[in-house]
């Protein structure tokens, strides 16, 4: 038989044997988290990417010239990305993910050294073929895992920066954000897309900061603000910035930034004083 088909044959006489000495081997070397993935799904995900592999293998080259971006490998590319979507949110780890692929070296191994126990260069030559190929898929699963896990974070950054700085209509033509804890500058440029959005949305002619929450900004935090200012005055409201606690004001001073043509208030309650005034809105007390 051709060299290159070695491994097709393999599976395509033995392909029981190989899943179930792969799923021994992973029962083994402990990647079988059936806390997290079952019995049924692991053995499942298992006999799919081995099929997979089956398929590809009488096509393609396993030797020096093996590339996984080929298109003869797309069936195996296509199972790894369910595979590792599922594995993702079931939060199995890179490692785990690695030896789940590689622990597929032990049952081959065994078999080839059945097959080729007196030919030991070709035997050398396959078993190196076949660590090339699984150490390609064990990576490219690796690969897939990791950027999956970073978008699902990024998402979850995004979604949490967004309810860390809702926009809330008080009273007609007046909203406000309040901000608690680190105020950096991605929170700060969502807080200004936020407010710009709740301007147009609720005709809002005063948008108000409150910062009370906030422990300490840096300089391009309090540059962000200023172009928040900025940006509610060319939308036709009023920025007004309150709760600036002594230690924001000694910061603000000594770093040398200057807040012109911003309206400022102690607390939320002269804040919104002002804003009822702007809109010409008389508060009575009861």
């Amino acid at each position: 038989m051709p060299n290159k088909n070695t491994m097709a044959a393999i599976l395509s006489t033995d392909f029981d044997r190989v899943l179930s000495g792969w799923l021994k081997a992973q029962t083994k070397e402990g990647v079988k988290r059936a806390d997290l993935v079952s019995a049924e799904e692991s053995k499942e995900q298992s006999r799919d990417l081995l099929s997979a592999i089956a398929d590809a293998l009488p096509d393609a080259a396993v030797d020096s010239e093996l590339d996984l971006t080929e298109t003869v490998w797309d069936p195996i590319r296509d199972v790894l990305e369910t595979i590792t979507e599922n594995r993702t949110q079931r939060g199995v780890s890179t490692t785990e993910m690695g030896w789940f692929i590689g622990s597929l070296k032990q049952p081959l191994f065994e078999i080839l050294h059945t097959e080729l126990a007196d030919k030991p260069t070709e035997f050398m030559r396959e078993m190196w073929n076949s660590t090339r190929l699984i150490d390609q898929i064990s990576l490219h699963a690796i690969e897939s895992l990791v950027e999956k896990r970073e978008a699902t974070i990024e998402r979850q950054r995004a979604e949490m920066t967004e309810v860390s700085a809702p926009v809330v209509k008080i009273w007609d033509r007046i909203v406000t954000v309040p901000l608690i804890g680190t105020l950096d500058s991605f929170r700060a440029q969502t807080v200004m897309e936020n407010i710009l959005d709740a301007i147009v949305q609720w005709e809002a002619e005063v948008a108000i900061i409150d910062i009370t929450g906030v422990s300490t900004v840096d300089t391009l935090v309090a540059q962000h603000l200023l172009k928040t200012a900025a940006a509610v005055r060319l939308m036709g409201a009023e920025c007004v910035i309150c709760g600036i606690s002594p230690k924001i004001a000694q910061t603000v001073v000594n770093l040398g930034v200057e807040l012109p043509n911003i309206t400022t208030r102690v607390d939320l309650e002269s804040g919104l004083a002002y804003a009822f005034d702007r809109v010409g809105v008389t508060v009575a007390r009861g």
